[in-house]
């Protein structure tokens, strides 16, 4: 272990402020759960309801199972150290967390990139929609977006492990995370923040190249639809993706190119708080509230369970 004589680290948390640990863990622990119930949801029903078995809803599945994963590698340790008041994790363990946390943050930037690529097939290429996004190519896409992430990951993550933690092992933050381990590191870390900015540099414009270019053919096309019903409903089926993009890249682009909220480890915290607390509570309601074939297969799925549960 090349980490001099420090063996574990302290969280410290979102606050010292004692009166507000309660709201905080509340507040955590209910969004956690929305978050689980929400995006559980969603896969049960493109798993039951025949509707949804289009690759649409093949890819909100595996964003679902992906948004579960994130969360639940950062929410619930920092609410076991709040219930607990056990800050102290281990140098392994630390390190484990950031490579799942960053493994999913990743992946879910090349997924939003694949899901949109899908919409423009779906709205660009109507006729040949199920002969192009095929079983295999959907599946080629998911391990794809997966095997980017690790790949955009090794090389930050080997660095990391080199870093010696030798004065201090107090990190700023409420879970392990790149920049606050930078801070307390007494090695040099000039070459680590500068692949970790490459690598989040690659990740944000390759992606985001994509999502742009896809829906500027998308719009592009939709503009051109004689009927306005026709537009609306074309509209409808991409809103809630654009939303969820939005979202996810705003408060990214802001962390990673905004160079005062490095800095600011409030701001910083605040923020990746939204990003792995509140925005996966909010998407799969997003994309419900949103989606006319959802929320049908829902009510479906209620009033099958309703007449099960009555026999």
């Amino acid at each position: 272990m090349r980490n001099g004589t420090v063996t574990t680290f302290v969280l410290l948390g979102l606050t010292d402020d004692s009166r507000l640990q309660v709201p905080i863990f509340i507040f955590l622990f209910f969004t956690y759960l929305l978050c689980i119930a929400g995006n559980l949801t969603i896969i049960v029903l493109t798993f039951v309801d025949p509707h949804l078995k289009t690759p649409m809803y093949f890819f909100l599945k595996n964003f679902s199972f992906l948004e579960i994963s994130f969360t639940t590698a950062c929410i619930p340790r920092y609410l076991y150290n709040i219930a607990t008041g056990d800050k102290i994790i281990t140098y392994n363990a630390c390190f484990i967390q950031v490579f799942f946390i960053d493994l999913c943050a990743v992946t879910e930037f090349y997924l939003l990139a694949a899901m949109s690529y899908d919409r423009y097939v779906a709205i660009c290429k109507p006729l040949h929609y199920v002969s192009i996004m095929n079983n295999r190519v959907c599946s080629i896409l998911i391990i794809s977006c997966w095997m980017s992430g690790l790949c955009i990951l090794i090389p930050p993550l080997i660095l990391a492990l080199n870093l010696v933690f030798c004065d201090s092992n107090k990190i700023d933050h409420f879970g392990c995370d790149a920049f606050p381990l930078i801070k307390i590191s007494c090695s040099d870390t000039w070459l680590m923040e500068q692949t970790v900015m490459i690598c989040a540099v690659i990740t944000l414009n390759t992606t985001l190249t994509c999502v742009v270019l896809s829906y500027s053919y998308i719009i592009k096309t939709i503009l051109k639809f004689p009927s306005v019903q026709q537009r609306k409903k074309a509209f409808s089926t991409c809103s809630s993706h654009m939303i969820v993009v939005s979202i996810t890249y705003g408060t990214c682009i802001f962390i990673y190119m905004n160079p005062t909220a490095k800095e600011e480890m409030t701001t910083n915290k605040v923020l990746s708080l939204l990003i792995s607390s509140v925005s996966p509570t909010l998407n799969p309601f997003i994309y419900t509230l949103r989606n006319n074939q959802v929320k049908e297969a829902f009510k479906y799925s209620i009033k099958r369970i309703t007449l099960l549960s009555a026999k």
